[in-house]
């Protein structure tokens, strides 16, 4: 039986396919893709933790990827889920890979993932600051939110740090990402620990043992992949990586088709469990979807 709440989107059948939205995001960041998605897998896409209608963030341990993988696996255990693919975007990715590596995933496509950066670097600052911005802007704007959102050009250029068209966001969609935001729980704890720039890059790639993909926006403007991607592909076994053209950091809404393709011609190449080691060119493309136009 599927289920749809404020907390989870679960339906389909088929292969579990599991979608992990991005910080200060939930479930409905992947609404472009739902539809085409569930016609082909079993698709589980809960808000996180701490996030907009997901459950209570545990405060009891510091705020790192692991426990907030624990706190994921305990989520998962409590739906019945073992392994499944996951795709990830942003934070999303991160724990993607963190599953990787306690092997709960069977094969990770990773948009955009966070925790590329090293400790020290200054990224984890950055996007403090990023982050700290995009939340005065939207308390700021909160009381016109509304109709400020009809306006196609006001949403482009609202959305303009976290996609390139964010005039194809419907008004509805747009509150509902600002509001997501201003809601999440955690947001001033991740703030912190951002600031703090401990235990927020990503450790122990090199236990990963499953397929990964390392999907980069081409314009993304938060994690930017020149920065971002080449210490998770040096380190992570047979990482393979593309670009997503045309896209910004949350791509569902920029190339609704490119997103839905890249993801069905890597779960399907790994179906089934196929290619549980490190990914490999051979296994990558759906023949069904090889000579998909677009």
């Amino acid at each position: 039986m599927g289920e749809i709440s404020p907390a989870l989107y679960r339906a389909g059948s088929g292969e579990p396919l599991l979608l992990l939205h991005g910080f200060t995001g939930a479930w409905h960041h992947w609404r472009p893709v739902l539809g085409e998605l569930v016609a082909r897998y079993e698709v589980i896409a809960p808000t996180l933790a701490g996030h907009d209608g997901g459950p209570p963030y545990t405060l009891d341990a510091p705020l790192t990827f692991p426990a907030a993988t624990d706190s994921l696996e305990r989520r998962l255990d409590e739906l019945g889920v073992d392994s499944v693919h996951v795709v990830g975007n942003s934070l999303g990715g991160a724990l993607g890979l963190e599953l990787a590596k306690r092997g709960r995933a069977l094969s990770v496509l990773a948009m955009a993932p966070a925790g590329g950066w090293t400790e020290g670097d200054g990224e984890a600052r950055r996007l403090s600051r990023f982050f700290a911005r995009q939340l005065r802007l939207a308390r700021a704007v909160a009381p016109r939110m509304v109709s400020l959102a009809r306006r196609p050009v006001l949403r482009r250029l609202a959305l303009r740090d976290i996609m390139r068209h964010g005039e194809l966001v419907p008004p509805a969609d747009a509150v509902d990402l600002a509001r997501s935001a201003l809601r999440c729980t955690i947001a001033q704890l991740a703030l912190g620990a951002l600031r703090a720039d401990r235990g927020l890059a990503l450790r122990d790639l090199d236990r990963i043992d499953r397929p990964v993909l390392l999907a980069s926006p081409q314009f993304d403007r938060v994690l930017p992949p020149e920065r971002h991607a080449p210490r998770l592909r040096r380190e992570i076994p047979g990482a393979q990586s593309r670009v997503l053209a045309g896209c910004g950091h949350v791509p569902m809404w920029d190339d609704t088709r490119l997103v839905v393709r890249t993801v069905c011609e890597w779960v399907d190449g790994h179906a089934g469990g196929a290619g549980r080691g490190p990914a490999s060119a051979a296994n990558f493309v759906s023949p069904r979807l090889a000579s998909a136009p677009g």
